[in-house]
């Protein structure tokens, strides 16, 4: 029989993990009964019960895996490792929060199995429940990476995905450490479709994703599918040297037509040299970025340390 597995990151989510696989193994045995089940959650070093409540599922069922984290590693890291552990034929991508609609398997797995598409994935059409402020930052961060990157985004699109074991494969080929999913998923091609979906609220708990880490994580899209950025700051140095050139042009000629007019500037300098300095420290703020995801490539670390793997 067809064996599909279900990747599942999770960090904190005790409250989620047996809702989810209720959920989950409802729609298997009413629509998807042909196909061969496994399920992999992959905890991201935990701090509360949610490895015990991922342990009890095991107890009663062989479709139930896990692997353990030595610390938290980040759901990239999660993401990669529970596609190791994968043995489907499809491997699908999902968060235990319900927040990707189980609903959607069926048709999903039917695209993918026809053979017309190699992956489906899914986009949300709205944020309703969202903070509104979020909102608008995730709008802006899929205008931006699609307007200076050649790898482009869906809007709203989720990490829930189908996807055959071809591009599976290539995939884990692409042991890179500064991972960033969505821009992955992408930079491979295949034919993938998207299904649609309105937002849904979390199922329990509470989402780790803060603000700053949802910056920080969109921040590492950009770097990761992007070199334009650096072309920003080659073309910030450049206007500020030809303005240089101008301005120092036009202080001469005016103090050779008006000697009167060559008086003590210092308030203007002042102002000059502070705007050169910005633009000089948030250049090297840049650069310094992409140095350190170089930095971070070039000692071959890991991606995840496994304590456990059952």
């Amino acid at each position: 029989m067809t064996k599909i597995s279900i990747v599942v990151p999770i960090y904190n989510e005790k409250e989620s993990i047996k809702l989810f696989y209720t959920a989950v193994e409802a729609i298997h045995q009413a629509e998807l009964n042909e196909y061969v089940f496994e399920y992999w959650f992959i905890d991201d070093g935990s701090t509360d019960d949610s490895l015990a409540e991922v342990k009890a599922l095991q107890e009663v069922t062989d479709q139930v895996h896990y692997v353990e984290f030595s610390r938290n590693f980040g759901k990239e890291a999660g993401l990669y490792a529970g596609l190791e552990q994968a043995t489907g034929d499809y491997v699908v991508v999902m968060d235990v929060d319900l927040q990707d609609p189980p609903e959607l398997l069926p048709e999903m797995v039917a695209s993918v199995t026809s053979g017309e598409w190699d992956a489906v994935g899914t986009r949300r059409m709205n944020r309703v429940g969202d903070p509104k402020i979020r909102s608008w930052f995730s709008e802006l961060f899929y205008k931006i990476i699609n307007l200076i990157s050649d790898t482009k985004l869906v809007n709203g699109e989720r990490d829930y995905r189908i996807m055959n074991r071809k591009i599976v494969d290539v995939i884990l080929n692409m042991p890179e450490y500064n991972r960033f999913s969505k821009g992955i998923f992408s930079w491979v091609g295949f034919k993938t479709k998207y299904l649609e979906f309105s937002n849904v609220n979390r199922v329990a708990g509470s989402t780790s994703w803060s603000f700053w880490k949802l910056f920080k994580y969109s921040l590492e899209g950009i770097v990761n599918f992007s070199e334009t950025p650096l072309l920003l700051v080659s073309g910030a140095g450049i206007l500020t040297v030809l303005a240089s050139i101008l301005g120092a042009l036009f202080i001469i000629i005016r103090a050779w037509l008006n000697p009167a007019s060559a008086i003590f500037g210092w308030p203007s300098m002042i102002v000059i040299l502070l705007a050169v300095s910005g633009i000089q420290m948030f250049s090297l703020g840049i650069v310094g970025r992409y140095i350190a995801s170089i930095f971070s490539e070039v000692k071959h670390r890991p991606i995840y340390i496994a304590r456990n793997i059952k």
